[in-house]
């Protein structure tokens, strides 16, 4: 069974795609096409959307799943009437929350996702040119201003973790790759020079080393650098360091950027910098 959802929004759309993609996917056994649908924020665009509701509801022969956050009352009202089995989440939380705190929501479009306060906009801004400016072990004499150090091998997934980190939380994430360089005379991994004095700040990364030969493929094909036998090799030096000096760790291969930063946080109490 194939069914289409629209997530539809007056502003950015992102509430409406994240809460929609979270209900929708505990729904594991049904085939959804997801169509996003932001700035639909006149009457013309809200009764050309119906237009591509109506037709998608043809194609389909089952009605769409219509998940909603529009503010303005007639452009909902024409969304409503599309031929789709509706999920109006401002309405549906919304009203409860205005009896229970007595007074009246202010309805304004974009109000979640809009700069709000500049010093904790600036501060999301800060925190992503700092991911950006230590990616890959770029400016190691940095590392006194970061909040955590993310260490591992190539392509386990320290950029974009500090990425999500900064600019979701606020966090200032540098990030280490070990490479052959970081090798012991005996093969044996050892801590680099310059993460030795900031080893309270290290959170290492690891992956399983299949998963990690067919990332690699894609980036270097028929490589040593993406063969198994190598990646095995790292995984195992990199991981037997972090158990030898303690370095909490977490294994990538099957959790997403979400769950990897959460965990992070919630592991060592660093404090969210943003709301």
């Amino acid at each position: 069974m194939t069914r289409t959802a629209f997530f539809i929004s007056d502003g950015t759309g992102i509430t409406a795609e994240t809460l929609g993609r979270s209900l929708l996917a505990q729904f594991e056994n049904v085939d959804i096409r997801m169509v996003i649908k932001p700035y639909i924020d006149t009457v013309e665009k809200a009764e050309a959307l119906v237009e591509i509701i109506s037709a998608a509801a043809s194609r389909d022969g089952e009605k769409p799943i219509i998940i909603d956050t529009v503010v303005d009352e007639d452009i909902r009202q024409i969304i409503t009437a599309a031929p789709g089995f509706n999920i109006d989440i401002f309405s549906t939380f919304l009203k409860p929350l205005e009896e229970e705190l007595g007074t009246h929501s202010t309805y304004s479009v974009g109000r979640t996702h809009a700069i709000g306060r500049d010093d904790v906009y600036m501060n999301r801004i800060d925190s992503v040119h700092f991911a950006l400016d230590n990616d890959d072990g770029a400016r190691t004499h940095q590392y006194d201003k970061a909040d955590l150090i993310l260490v591992g091998v190539s392509r386990c997934g320290k950029t974009p973790t500090s990425l999500y980190l900064a600019l979701q939380f606020g966090i200032r994430a540098a990030n280490y790759p070990f490479t052959e360089d970081d090798l012991d005379e005996d093969g044996s991994l050892r801590l680099p020079k310059a993460l030795a004095p900031y080893r309270r700040k290290l959170f290492g990364l690891t992956i399983d080393p299949r998963r990690l030969a067919a990332i690699r493929t894609q980036r270097r094909p028929n490589s040593r650098y993406s063969s198994l036998d190598q990646c095995m090799q790292e995984v195992q030096q990199t991981e037997g360091l972090y158990r030898q000096l303690n370095i909490p760790f977490i294994d990538t291969t099957r959790f997403s950027i979400e769950e990897i930063s959460t965990r992070m946080i919630a592991e060592t109490g660093l404090t969210r910098r943003l709301p």
